[in-house]
């Protein structure tokens, strides 16, 4: 129930951030055409692709709720880091994008910009732009596919805090360049956050451990239990960020499986992982001393 509840929560966020993004897209496209603006032009195109990038979050969160089946055992929970896998290269092309545009204008020297409408739009902006933030903060750090969505607007606010400079200095000095270089600050800014996203879904999809997790303090927590000789074949990986998934072989004395303990102990470990290292889905293979000696001849 808490993880279909997450999921709807997190889908209403999504919405009304949509809703939000689209409204200043609007109001910046027409803003950049007003004013002539690259800044905020580059920065309608970073929000076109977050827009993007949270309509593709809002279907991976849609499509991760659908229960497991026969075919897909873990669900659909990794349509998540799919979603994430998308808007990290969304963000790499825009910035490589807006990064041309501005070089190619400051390049041909073109720098007729009118600041007041300029610094009108970006102050909308900012505002908008810092209330869907507020909105996705509380679901970022339990969801790749919500950090990236997170991330995406948290960029849009740099983006528009980056505007607002550029029309003042305009304002100020009547120095045109600085629109081309505020639209390269955007671009530089977008770069680590989608190499940070895109580094987080490689390493879910290799099913590598997840970082937080330590697999020797694991090890060391199950070794405690008491009956507990040995533990191999230990795995690791997540389905999703915030989602880890273990598997383990564990050797137990025969006095457990003759007292018939082994549901106790079942319980005792999957409970301390579930308390200690927040895993929720553990497996354990019971097993006496005489079954791993022979796995471990069978593996030789």
């Amino acid at each position: 129930m808490s993880h279909d509840h997450g999921h709807s929560a997190n889908r209403n966020r999504l919405l009304i951030a949509i809703g939000i993004v689209s409204t200043v897209l609007v109001v910046e496209v027409v803003g950049a055409w007003l004013s002539g603006s690259l800044a905020l032009l580059a920065d309608a195109g970073h929000m076109l692709s977050d827009l993007t990038g949270l309509i593709v979050a809002l279907v991976a969160t849609i499509i991760a709720a659908r229960p497991a089946t026969d075919r897909q055992t873990f669900g659909f929970r990794r349509a998540e880091v799919f979603g994430a896998l998308i808007n990290g290269l969304i963000l790499v092309v825009v910035a490589v994008g807006v990064a041309i545009g501005a070089i190619g204008r400051l390049v041909a020297g073109e720098s007729e910009v009118q600041s007041g409408p300029m610094l009108i739009v970006a102050v909308i902006g900012l505002v908008a732009n810092f209330v869907a933030l507020m909105l996705l903060r509380p679901a970022a750090g339990h969801s790749i596919n919500m950090r990236g969505a997170y991330l995406e607007v948290f960029g849009d606010l740099v983006g528009s805090v980056t505007v607002i400079v550029a029309a003042v200095v305009i304002m100020a000095t009547g120095w045109g360049p600085a629109d081309a270089i505020a639209s390269l600050l955007i671009a530089a800014f977008i770069v680590p956050r989608a190499y940070l996203l895109l580094r987080d879904v490689v390493h879910v999809l290799s099913e590598a451990a997840p970082a937080d997790t330590d697999v020797a303090q694991i090890r060391d927590h199950i070794l405690r239990a008491r009956g507990v000789v040995a533990v191999h074949d230990v795995h690791v990986w997540a389905i999703t960020s915030g989602a880890p998934v273990f598997t383990a072989h564990v050797v137990v004395e025969q006095e457990v499986f003759r007292s018939g303990s082994t549901g106790a102990l079942l319980d005792e470990l999957s409970g301390c992982l579930a308390e200690h290292f927040d895993v929720e889905h553990s497996t354990f293979q019971l097993e006496p001393a005489e079954h791993a000696e022979h796995e471990d001849e069978f593996h030789r």
